[in-house]
């Protein structure tokens, strides 16, 4: 245990000083007719009263280590290690397509908003492509700008040239955006549903080198029911992550509930840090009082 104002303690020989001479004074005496007769000693008494004298002693004493703010060191916490999460979100004209209620864009923004929400203490982007790609929404641990994103980013309202799929081109421009953030693991979530215009067997090992050197962990995620490309397998073993396929909104639930569990968020035991220790001492200043006030009603030397 320690003081945040250890000067103060130096105060404490006020009490000590009145205990001593609580302790040590003579106190006036008055002769009466039965003290010359044969009377019990008191000494249980005298050391009783003594003691109710050096309760205010008591109290001041706790009260002045109440200002010296005493402090001990609390059991270090837990802390969530962060891990950066890039949603890569094709919005190819295809993403439109029925898909259970709604569309597989819809679907798709759907799980990753549940996906985060389960996740508080990561940090994530969303990028989306289709013949170009753009940043919508840089890594972080604010989730509303990207809950807020779904009227916008509709495959019926964006612009011609995200009509087309190119997920080679996507996932190059997040191996140089995602390791800019310096701390945490590093991972890409891609979801998509048809075949790529810019990768092959060869394109994709390359691509999946480069993100396994930058140690970025992809996820592919292939919404609907036809069948999933080679490439998406090429471009996932080398950082060791896998390929789903999800035919379906409630499928797609389920391999993200999978990617969560496969994923846990990481924890490191935190430095201990020093708190505040005032419980004892107002509890002791609370009881002393209580038995000073107590005191009051008898319990004291005669006046005279």
């Amino acid at each position: 245990m320690t003081f945040a104002h250890p000067g103060w303690l130096l105060l404490l020989t006020v009490p000590v000083g009145y205990a001593m001479w609580e302790t040590t004074r003579r106190r006036p005496s008055v002769a009466l007719p039965f003290d010359y007769g044969r009377q019990r000693s008191g000494r249980w008494l005298s050391r009783l009263l003594c003691a109710a004298g050096l309760l205010p002693a008591i109290l001041l004493a706790a009260a002045l280590l109440l200002l010296c703010r005493p402090l001990r060191l609390a059991e270090p916490k837990q802390q969530r290690m962060l891990t950066n999460i890039e949603f890569l979100l094709d919005v190819s004209g295809s993403m439109a397509t029925q898909f259970g209620a709604g569309s597989r864009y819809d679907g798709s923004m759907a799980a990753l908003a549940e996906f985060t929400n389960r996740r508080k203490g990561d940090a994530f982007g969303l990028t989306i492509f289709g013949n170009e790609v753009l940043r919508w929404t840089p890594l972080t641990k604010d989730l509303a700008a990207m809950a807020s994103a779904t009227p916008f980013l509709r495959p019926e309202i964006l612009p011609l040239h995200f009509n087309g799929t190119e997920i080679g081109k996507a996932l190059r421009y997040c191996r140089q955006t995602l390791p800019d953030r310096g701390k945490g693991d590093r991972m890409i979530v891609l979801l998509t549903d048809g075949i790529s215009a810019d990768l092959g067997p060869a394109v994709s090992r390359q691509i999946g080198a480069e993100l396994a050197e930058e140690e970025i962990v992809l996820y592919v995620i292939h919404i609907g029911d036809e069948a999933v490309p080679n490439d998406m397998y090429e471009l996932a073993r080398p950082t060791g992550g896998q390929v789903f396929a999800a035919a379906t909104p409630d499928a797609l639930a389920t391999v993200f509930d999978h990617i969560d569990h496969m994923q846990p968020a990481k924890m490191k035991p935190g430095a201990p840090r020093l708190v505040d220790f005032l419980g004892p001492f107002a509890l002791a200043g609370l009881v002393v009082l209580g038995l000073y006030q107590g005191s009051l009603f008898g319990l004291r030397y005669t006046p005279w």
